[in-house]
This record gives structure tokens, C-alpha cells and sequence, in this order.
């Protein structure tokens, strides 16, 4: 009689929930994945707004980003999604225009040329964000000491003038950190800019979905899972975890059942209420300390196109990046626009109509043609707890992999993966708990096979 596979139970749906189980799954493990809502993908999802696809956040992803593209291409999507061959960003203000487009020379001389034409910054700003550029790839961003620093504190150590640091640096900061320059930990925006602009010259090129995502994450993962054997179960809270003794007990709405494994693959405060006490080692209440920061998305339906780029960086505006998501929609005629707004704790409770008076007119002097189109529809969308709060020192509250606990796992982005909360960073969690999982568990046999 062959022996009884391991049974690992994966709770949450989102990327790192779905790559967790899908490489478990992968080395012949019996995998149920429990998530409570009606779908898969967690916040990389799309809903329906009449005949409109929307998105539930502008996500895009970089050459460097290795493990998210690998997933993509285990759920057989990569053909679905855009890569640049060169990074190429289009950055307006309300009267100049310019482009951060990389050349083919090597890392960081491969931004040179669009820099001595950046209209935002003055000469000597330009020398010194140089040398600031070559300074940063020095930090040690593993080192305590980093994660503790404010990015905008060394930035100022560095000679960047608020100017430079809001013109240029925070350009990218923002959008990956969900952080201002000050707001945010010297050690993740160290490996933003060191693995995405500063390392290979080809690693900061940018890359996007041309489908819904829910379609690229969501109904590709329901695919995959099922060819894999995944016994995944929507509509259904995990509501507890406990230990048997030799394995993990999950109670759920419908009764529970018992697992060798476990991944918790959901966010912070509810892998902190499932967990049992003492599991990871931080006093109680890490998951509040860890908090969250909120993206705002506003939503423009236009009777023509006004914008000929798939994305533009904004400059001395209250916007910071404009998507085109026409495609993406479904939409067949006119224009979809949509204006993603970053660490936004000051918009997240704003009035829609508030947000209309404030932003179509900064808009309008980004993008000039928006003046003459028709304004079909203008929503918005908000999410309230996007990422983890990136803040100096809260590097010590992200949990590893591994919990005191033998059997169980934590997997999101949220986790110690040294990357700040994004797709690639989501994927990577995934990756290390079904890794650490698979290490501890697999017979030897399965290994080789």
C-alpha cells in the first residue's frame, strides 16, 4: 500500500496563498486552501461596474520581480501581460514634460541621459542625486541599524533638497513603498532602488497586465489549482487553528478537519488572531504596531481618448501616477483613466465629490485634452489597509517564515521577506513557507520524483 500523502492546509487566497499551494501541490502534497471570500486573488482582484472591468488597484511589476514572474508563468499568463524592453516612464507637470528612459549602459550610468534633461531638478541637484544614486547601493539594507533610519532623513544626509526628493526620489518611492521618503524605512527603499534601478540595467523595466487581473490571478489560480489537485474551498473562514498534537486542527463555519501542515497565508491581524499565543515570538498586539497604509484609486470614463501613454508619473501635482486601463476594461469606445494616489491617509476618508473638485482640475493641467472630453463616470475606490506600514523600525514586527510552532507556517507579503508589500514580495512569502514546509515534511521519494 503506498504511504498516506502529507495533507497541508493553506488559509488565504491571495498571491502568496496561491503560490504556496500550488508548489506544495506541485511535490505530490494533499492540498486544501481555505479562503472566505468568493473568489481568489485577495487584493489583486477586478469587479464589474455595469459593463466595466475595474480593477481594485493599479499593480505592475518589474523585470526583477523573478518570482511573480515565475508564478505567472506557472499559471500559463504570461502572455497576458506587457513587459517593456526598456524602462521607459513618461513624467508631466502642469507646464514641462519629460521621460526617465534607461539607455544600455550599465547600472546607474543607464539613467544618465534622461537625467541631464530632467526639467525638475537644477544642475547641481543632478550631481548630487548622482552621487546619492551611487551611496545608496552601499547601504546594507539587512543591517538593524538601516531599518531603523527615515529613507527621507539619509536622503537629507545626502544632500537631496526636498525638491529633488519629491521631483525625483519619490517619484518611484511612493508607488513601491506606499510611503513618503520620510515615512518610510531606509532598508526597504534601499532594496527598491538597489534591486530595481540600481543593480542590472534591465531590472527596472516595467511591466503590466493587458487583462482584467482578476482574470490573471484569480480565475488562472482556480484553474491551476484544480489540474493540481487542490481542494479549494471559497466562501469559507478559517476560524481557528490549534494543534492536535501531531498536526494542525482547522475549524472553519462547516466544522473542521486536521492537517500535518499548516500556511496562514492572510493578513496580519487575522494570522495574529488565529495564531496560537507565543507563536512567533512578538509580545501581543504586533499586528496593530506592524498597521497598514491606504491606497486611493480614482476612476475617469471618457467619451475619447486623452492620454496616448499607458502610464505617466506626475511632478509638483496632488496626482502622483495615471494608468490607461481601456484595455483592461472592456471598454470599446472612449477612454478609461485611472489615478492611483499612494500613501493616502489624508484622501482615504475624503468625499467622492471632494476628490472630484480637487483632482479633475489637476488633472486637466497634466493631460490638456481631458479639457474638451466628456466625463462619462467618475468613481472611486478605496483600500483602507493596501500594504503594511512601511515605517522605520517595524522590520522587527514582520514574522519569519517559520513559526515556534513545528508544522506551521506564515506566508503574505507582509511577512520578513526584506521587499516592501508587493506582488514580487507576496509571491516570495509563498515560496519560502511551502519551501521551509516541503523541507521539513516531503518523504525523500516525493523529493526526487
Amino acid at each position: 500500500m503506498a504511504p498516506q500523502r502529507p495533507a497541508v492546509a493553506v488559509v488565504g487566497g491571495g498571491l502568496a496563498g496561491i503560490t504556496a499551494a500550488l508548489r506544495c501541490a506541485d511535490a505530490g502534497v494533499a492540498v486544501t486552501l481555505y479562503e472566505a471570500r468568493p473568489r481568489l486573488g485577495g487584493l489583486t482582484c477586478s469587479f464589474r461596474r455595469g459593463d466595466l472591468w475595474v480593477d481594485n488597484g493599479q499593480h505592475v511589476f518589474l523585470r526583477c520581480c523573478t518570482a511573480y514572474r515565475a508564478l505567472l508563468d506557472r499559471l500559463g499568463v504570461a502572455d497576458m501581460t506587457t513587459l517593456q524592453l526598456r524602462m521607459d516612464i513618461a513624467v508631466r507637470s502642469a507646464d514641462r514634460a519629460a521621460r526617465l528612459r534607461r539607455s544600455r549602459l550599465p547600472a546607474p550610468l543607464h539613467l544618465s541621459g534622461s537625467l541631464a534633461r530632467y526639467p525638475w531638478l537644477r544642475a547641481g541637484e543632478r550631481l548630487r542625486f548622482a552621487r546619492a544614486a551611487l551611496a545608496l547601493r552601499g547601504v546594507d539594507a539587512s543591517a538593524p541599524s538601516t531599518d531603523l533610519a527615515s529613507f527621507g532623513s539619509w536622503l537629507r544626509s545626502q544632500g537631496q533638497s526636498a525638491r529633488a526628493v519629491h521631483n525625483l526620489w519619490e517619484v518611484v518611492g511612493i508607488a513601491t513603498l506606499n510611503a513618503r521618503a520620510d515615512d518610510a524605512s531606509l532598508a526597504l527603499a534601499a532594496t527598491v532602488f538597489q534591486i530595481g534601478m540600481l543593480g542590472d540595467n534591465s531590472s527596472g523595466d516595467i511591466g503590466w497586465s493587458t487583462v482584467p487581473l482578476q482574470r490573471l490571478h484569480g480565475d488562472a489560480a482556480s484553474t491551476a489549482l484544480a489540474e493540481s489537485g487542490v481542494a479549494v474551498r471559497l466562501r469559507t473562514k478559517a476560524r481557528s487553528i490549534r494543534s492536535s498534537g501531531h498536526g494542525w486542527i482547522v475549524g472553519a463555519e462547516n466544522g473542521q478537519d486536521e492537517f500535518d501542515d499548516a500556511v496562514l497565508a492572510v493578513p496580519p491581524a487575522a494570522t495574529e488572531q488565529l495564531l496560537p499565543v507565543g507563536t512567533v515570538g512578538i509580545e501581543p498586539g504586533w499586528s496593530a504596531r506592524l498597521g497598514s497604509s491606504p491606497i486611493v484609486n480614482l476612476h475617469l470614463v471618457l467619451d475619447r481618448e486623452v492620454l496616448d501613454e499607458p502610464f505617466l508619473a506626475a511632478v509638483d501635482s496632488d496626482v502622483q501616477w495615471i494608468f490607461d486601463r481601456t484595455v483592461q476594461s472592456g471598454l470599446t469606445s472612449g477612454q478609461y483613466l485611472a489615478v492611483s494616489l499612494s500613501a493616502a491617509d489624508d484622501l482615504i476618508d475624503v468625499p467622492t465629490a471632494e476628490l472630484y473638485q480637487r483632482f479633475v482640475p489637476a488633472l486637466r493641467l497634466l493631460v490638456p485634452r481631458l479639457a474638451s472630453a466628456r466625463l462619462c463616470d467618475f468613481f472611486v475606490t478605496r483600500e483602507r489597509e493596501a500594504t503594511f506600514r512601511p515605517s522605520p523600525g517595524t522590520g522587527w514586527l514582520r514574522p519569519p517564515t517559520r513559526t515556534r510552532a513545528p508544522g506551521l507556517y506564515l506566508a503574505g507579503a507582509w511577512t520578513a521577506t526584506g521587499w516592501p508589500a508587493t506582488m514580487e514580495g507576496a509571491v516570495r512569502s509563498g515560496d519560502a513557507a511551502a519551501a521551509a514546509l516541503l523541507a521539513g515534511r516531503v518523504p525523500e521519494s516525493t523529493e526526487a520524483a
